[in-house]
């Protein structure tokens, strides 16, 4: 399923990166659940490596885009605790973020996510992610899960590789 001639991006980023490595050529980053989540609840493992992404959007140096998935799965918890400015701030970045496009599921994606599952054996949500910023022209997918490393189609940035 990779394109023809393209370079695997997997084995281009090892343990560990700079944030201008990782961000090399990058015009487009999508932002998978885990670093919104991060940098909006300011984790202490993970703030300061989410930080260096989001100033990079915040400056217009990156656009990102998200998806219904990265909303709803960021959601779910400041719900779940009634959690109102939490809610806001997730909505504001991901929705309203003036360097942020919100990419709707279509049956594009639908399908392309049906054919990313069935080769790389991603689950559901994964798949549909992964779809979501192929069918945006992402350059890159910003995530905390390495596991998605294998998956050739898209540069695979994972948050705990970069160096701070």
């Amino acid at each position: 399923m990779p394109k023809s001639g393209s370079i695997s991006y997997a084995a281009k980023i090892g343990n560990e990166m700079l944030i201008d490595d990782a961000l090399h050529q990058v015009q487009t980053i999508f932002l998978d659940s885990a670093p919104v989540i991060y940098y909006i609840e300011r984790n202490s493992e993970f703030f300061a490596r989410a930080r260096l992404f989001f100033q990079r959007i915040n400056d217009g140096r990156v656009m990102a885009v998200t998806s219904p998935i990265t909303v709803a799965e960021c959601l779910y918890y400041p719900y779940k605790q009634a959690h109102t400015s939490l809610i806001q701030a997730f909505q504001s970045l991901l929705i309203q973020g003036p360097n942020t496009h919100f990419i709707p599921i279509n049956a594009q994606i639908a399908d392309q996510s049906a054919q990313l599952r069935a080769h790389y054996n991603l689950g559901f949500a994964d798949a549909l992610q992964i779809a979501t910023a192929l069918q945006a022209h992402c350059d890159a997918f910003l995530t905390n899960d390495k596991k998605l490393k294998r998956v050739q189609n898209i540069k695979v940035i994972v948050l705990d590789q970069i160096t701070t």
